[in-house]
């Protein structure tokens, strides 16, 4: 009898390639999981990194989906998350240049394209609430303001 497999072999292993190599906070976990995220921890020499595969880059850009990366840092979440990456670099559908995008970082032997994107005097990181959750609607709200040129 011959028994049918539930998974096939290519997504084994895509899941087999999500490495854990550092734990984040349970509500960091249960956020990116709420939405349905494929994320991964990553040690690149002395830095950590999240990797969340297939995030959504909204209409406007060259692409509908990156790998957005975040660093982490070791005494995260009192030290706040910062910028952020992503692969492939994003370039604008109407041709305008993208500032402070120039930068790269080498995660996993792939090319990066660094955001320089920074909390202000304004909003500052609030350890006790600022969170995985909250730097994604950072980065989202960059992503959106960038198309408008705002």
């Amino acid at each position: 009898m011959t028994t049918l497999a539930t998974t096939s072999r290519s997504e084994e292993a895509e899941e087999a390639v999500l490495e854990r190599a550092f734990d984040l906070p349970a509500e960091d976990v249960e956020h990116l999981d709420a939405r349905g995220l494929r994320w991964e921890t990553v040690r690149e020499g002395r830095s950590q990194w999240l990797l969340l595969c297939g995030f959504p880059v909204p209409h406007g850009y060259n692409v509908t989906s990156a790998t957005l990366g975040l660093m982490i840092p070791s005494s995260y979440p009192s030290a706040p998350l910062d910028m952020f990456w992503l692969r492939p670099f994003l370039t604008l559908a109407s041709g305008r240049s993208l500032a402070q995008t120039q930068s790269r970082a080498a995660i996993r032997g792939m090319s990066f394209q660094r955001w320089s994107r920074h909390r202000s005097a304004e909003n500052p990181w609030r350890p006790s609430i600022d969170n995985v959750a909250t730097h994604l609607g950072i980065v989202e709200e960059c992503l959106a303001r960038e198309i408008t040129g705002g």
